[in-house]
């Protein structure tokens, strides 16, 4: 009868030890899910990260405009100050048909501007023509 019980022992710590395996390969699987979801979570923080540091820029941009708004509006006013203002001792009717224009706040050199535009393109044709 020894030998049935050494084989009933034997049978039951074999299925334990089953049961032991069986546990661990669910710990692995539910561990690897794990690890795939935490990359995945890391993949998002990164592009939230990304997005942040853009708004962070676009902030600091619209930081600086309003910063300079002052200064802009002074620059309109100080311009508009210098306007001269129409005389009121009748001749009313005569400014308004030669209504001078205000100062211009910014000037542009648009001849110069062309001029190089017109040379980058002569250096484009005689680069593409060599």
């Amino acid at each position: 009868m020894r030998p049935s019980s050494g084989l009933g022992l034997q049978t039951s710590n074999q299925s334990a030890l089953q049961a032991r395996i069986n546990e661990k390969k669910l710990e692995l699987e539910s561990l690897r899910q794990l690890r795939d979801l935490s990359a995945g979570l890391a993949g998002q923080m990164q592009q939230l990260e990304d997005k942040l540091n853009t708004l962070s820029n676009g902030t600091e941009a619209v930081a600086a405009v309003m910063g300079n708004w002052n200064t802009v509006l002074r620059a309109i006013y100080m311009a508009s100050q210098k306007i001269p203002k129409p005389k009121e001792d009748g001749e009313g009717a005569k400014q308004e048909e030669k209504r001078e224009l205000p100062q211009t706040l910014v000037r542009i050199p648009i001849q110069q501007a062309e001029a190089v535009q017109r040379e980058q393109e002569e250096k484009r044709r005689a680069e593409g023509g060599d």
